[in-house]
């Protein structure tokens, strides 16, 4: 594959929609290509499974369905657009990959790391994000910020300490792989934010041009 293939993470009020569509804009005003794309979703199919994983339900569900729905959905997500894109020499930007099921799944709702990471390579293979960009930022701010948009969807709906678990899963494999991960702060005003990305430009385009 001869593309660059960047993640966004991040816990909820994080920026990462925005920050996605301005760092969009600066590629492309550099020449490159660019695919902008979210999980879960991103194709018409893993779209309408993004609606089953968000929506607020009386009836619970179980997390082993949780998880093979979000693989369910990143499945289509690679065959119809990600890895199309990627062979065709294009950035994709995707807002949220699999370290937001290591994150929320593992993270937030304890399953074990060992059964993400076998759906992870049945699903994947060895495709991995080349860069992921972290959006760090205290739990209480970014809630603060999902409130204050509207109506909570299902995880927006759990209680501090699942988003504390999600933020220090983010942190802890920032840590261990550094090559991979830039962390920054989210916490910021959003033209502070966009200062930073602009800091990650020289890197992001020397990384798009081979």
């Amino acid at each position: 594959m001869s593309g660059l293939f960047i993640t966004l993470e991040g816990p909820e009020g994080a920026g990462k929609s925005t920050n996605r569509d301005y760092l969009a804009e600066r590629l492309r005003s550099a020449g490159c290509e660019v695919v902008l794309t979210r999980e879960p979703g991103g194709t018409p199919l893993a779209e309408r499974i993004r609606e089953l994983l968000l929506a607020p339900s009386e009836e619970a569900m179980a997390v082993d369905t949780e998880l093979l729905l979000v693989f369910a959905a990143r499945a289509q997500h690679l065959a119809q657009v990600i890895r199309p894109a990627l062979a065709a020499g294009r950035v994709v930007l995707c807002d949220r990959f699999t370290d937001a099921t290591y994150a929320y799944q593992g993270g937030g709702r304890g399953l074990p790391q060992e059964r993400i990471a076998q759906l992870e390579a049945f699903v994947q293979g060895g495709l991995r994000p080349d860069l992921t960009l972290v959006f760090d930022l205290p739990v209480e701010v970014g809630l603060a910020r999902a409130q204050a948009r509207g109506r909570l969807d299902r995880f927006e709906q759990e209680a501090q300490a699942f988003f504390e678990a999600v933020r220090r899963t983010y942190l802890e494999r920032a840590s261990l792989a550094p090559g991979r991960y830039r962390v920054l702060d989210a916490g910021q005003p959003l033209a502070a934010v966009q200062a930073q990305l602009d800091g990650l430009l020289p890197e992001l385009l020397d990384r798009a041009r081979g």
